[in-house]
């Protein structure tokens, strides 16, 4: 069976369940596919992490990109 697919945006920023060694836990979504690039809001490192694994370490949606107007 076909698992529902989480509605991430690039530009969203949101919150993970555990923070980063830095010590800030939200990250701004800078590639969305079959895996999803974050980029710290702290320190500005970059993950990649598998999509699935995306969603399980994500705590909340914290804010949504702008919609792009021309749609």
């Amino acid at each position: 069976l076909l698992a529902q697919v989480m509605d991430i945006r690039l530009g969203d920023q949101v919150k993970m369940r555990k923070p980063h060694p830095c010590g800030s836990d939200l990250w701004t979504v800078t590639r969305v596919g079959a895996d999803v690039k974050i980029r710290c809001q702290g320190c500005g490192r970059l993950v990649m992490l598998d999509r699935g694994v995306f969603e399980k370490r994500l705590k909340k949606i914290v804010s949504r990109a702008e919609e792009d107007a021309t749609e």
